[in-house]
């Protein structure tokens, strides 16, 4: 049974739940990304984490998991067509993370 949600803003935390899933989506706007190349943007992302969190992308319908049949196998992530509708949220959050950090840089060289 699939839980229905009340509150929009608890629909959204639950699909971005989890520390990573809000950054490996702000890099998968510019482009489709390998595993390495993602774990090189997000150096801090353990790999079990960073497998878990696509797989949790994946069903949720936000990334696209590409498997290419070559000898090793080639596999890309990209943002599904509905994941591309994240994307407006994603860049209010940034410029909102700038604002904050400009912010809190004012504040603290006054």
């Amino acid at each position: 049974m699939v839980h229905q949600r009340e509150c929009p803003i608890e629909t959204l935390i639950h699909v971005l739940a989890g520390k990573w899933k809000p950054m490996i989506l702000w890099h998968l706007i510019e482009s489709k990304k390998r595993f390495n190349d993602l774990e090189k943007l997000i150096p801090d992302v353990s790999q079990k984490m960073l497998s878990q969190h696509l797989r949790d992308l994946e069903r949720e319908g936000i990334v696209d998991r590409t498997v290419y049949p070559s000898v090793p196998p080639k596999v890309e992530y990209s943002l599904s067509e509905y994941g591309r509708t994240l994307i407006p949220v994603a860049e209010v959050m940034c410029a909102w993370g700038e604002n904050h950090n400009k912010r809190k840089y004012e504040e603290s060289a006054s």
